[in-house]
């Protein structure tokens, strides 16, 4: 029954639109990161610098969610998503056909922020097709579309071993092209979209507090998930791989091993926004950001077993997903009106701590220690301190929002 309420609540073939443009633009924004041990190995890099070539993309997606998410209020989620798909043909000819230098792959990759800012378009679209009582869930589908990091590391390291990692590029242009054509086909901009206000009215949401919290919150939970994702492969090959260890891992398994991760907190996105409906994205949160922190610590301990590894990282991940669909539970009932903008914002802020994590802490860190170790202990002890903010933040948005008859859960 209630399944049947939701598919009349909105607009079914809009989320899968919404769910297929953000998943394969996200398989697309992390090629740097899947293919991270094939082009770090041309270019012959440093800890750090293997680091600061992940992220690079991640840092573009983050540039560009703000100006996207304005373009999905003032010309509407289809056309801006069609936009950035386009835009995103760019840097994958370019790696096809080119990145024959370390500065190409940076160049590169800053551009394949265009695929990372589908998040701002694709939320927004989704979003405005449901009531507040489905908007964990339905954010949390399209959301899922986290899912394309998934593609990414399961695909991209065998074809880079077969055909080279140039190729990966160039085969990446017949999802996007397919998804280019389903979605000019079924999205639809929902009715009740608001109409486009002047650049200064969007910007305006600067000034409201809560749009700064929900910032520094979901650079945790996103920022953790898209950084971590990137910096898999050379994490679990640095730890685990034949390079460092005879009979270790090669890359292939490494592979696997970052595809079962990221899955974890692909795939657990929509449970975290469909808990959140029930119970509330605040007291979800609270537990995540606690179990987060323990699992960074753990996995700092540096177990001798890959699969325990596994366990640590894959809970870890699954948290931060849920901890994704979580934020985005409670952000459109605070800016319903604003959600486009409201998304590229904290969105570009998500992706800002995915670019901080590996290049100002776990590959800097790496390098001046020579272990992973260190890394880790400072994003637990980052994490456990955002749990401590958290608590005393939601304790005055509780007193503030409480609306007995709204009936809506925070």
């Amino acid at each position: 029954m209630e399944a049947k309420s939701f598919r009349k609540a909105g607009h079914a073939p809009s989320l899968f639109s919404a769910f297929l443009y953000f998943d394969v633009s996200f398989m697309i924004w992390v090629l740097c990161g899947a293919l991270s041990l094939y082009i770090t190995k041309d270019f012959g890099l440093s800890d750090t610098q293997k680091a600061t070539m992940v992220a690079i993309p991640i840092l573009g997606g983050s540039i560009f969610r703000i100006p996207m998410g304005i373009l999905a209020d003032r010309i509407g989620s289809k056309k801006a998503g069609l936009t950035g798909m386009f835009l995103t043909i760019i840097p994958l000819l370019w790696g096809w056909l080119g990145g024959s230098s370390l500065l190409q792959v940076h160049m590169i990759g800053f551009l394949l922020g265009f695929a990372g800012a589908s998040f701002a378009v694709s939320l927004s679209l989704a979003s405005r097709w449901y009531p507040p009582q489905y908007q964990g869930l339905a954010m949390g589908i399209a959301g899922a579309g986290n899912s394309g990091t998934a593609l990414a590391t399961f695909f991209g390291p065998q074809i880079a071993q077969a055909y080279g990692w140039h190729s990966v590029f160039g085969l990446a242009l017949i999802p996007l092209v397919i998804v280019m054509i389903i979605f000019t086909i079924l999205a639809k901009d929902a009715p009740n979209a608001p109409a486009p206000k002047p650049l200064k009215d969007y910007l305006s949401v600067f000034k409201h507090a809560d749009t700064w919290w929900f910032s520094m919150f979901y650079a945790i939970t996103f920022g953790g998930f898209v950084g971590f994702a990137n910096y898999a492969s050379i994490f679990f090959y640095d730890v685990y791989g034949d390079a460092a260890h005879p009979g270790g891992l090669t890359k292939i398994q490494v592979g696997y091993l970052v595809t079962i991760t990221v899955i974890a907190g692909s795939f657990f996105r929509p449970l975290g926004g469909w808990i959140a409906d029930r119970i509330g994205g605040m007291r979800l949160l609270l537990v995540l950001y606690s179990v987060i922190s323990v699992c960074a610590f753990a996995i700092a301990s540096m177990p001798g077993s890959f699969l325990v590894m596994l366990l640590y990282t894959s809970v870890m991940m699954a948290c931060l997903g849920m901890g994704n669909g979580s934020v985005f539970q409670i952000i459109p009932q605070r800016f319903s009106r604003e959600i486009g903008v409201i998304t590229g914002i904290v969105g570009a802020a998500g992706g800002l701590g995915g670019y901080l994590l590996p290049t100002y802490v776990l590959g800097p860190l790496k390098q001046s220690t020579g272990s992973q170790v260190t890394g880790f202990l400072v994003v637990g002890s980052i994490v456990l301190l955002t749990t401590l903010i958290f608590y005393a933040v939601t304790r005055s948005w509780r007193k503030s929002w409480a609306k007995a008859e709204s009936g809506v859960n925070y």
